[in-house]
């Protein structure tokens, strides 16, 4: 027997009537949310994606933004 896992939209008419299929054939077994993430995992992603300046003083900083 094969394992699937496929994303399905449940907001849309055709998502939730694709579920409710499932459910009545009696293969959809559970459905898997995703875990959230944590303001700290968030704030990690942020370092690694470049989203964040560091400035030598709040006159640079102030600087930076044009004020």
């Amino acid at each position: 027997m094969a394992t699937y896992t496929i994303s399905i939209n449940e907001r849309t008419a055709s998502g939730r009537a694709l579920v409710a299929y499932l459910k009545a054939l009696g293969v959809l077994l559970h459905k898997i949310t995703p875990a959230k993430k944590s303001s700290y995992e968030l704030s990690q992603d942020d370092i690694r994606e470049g989203r964040v300046e560091s400035f030598a003083s709040s006159e640079e900083m102030f600087q930076s933004l044009g004020i």
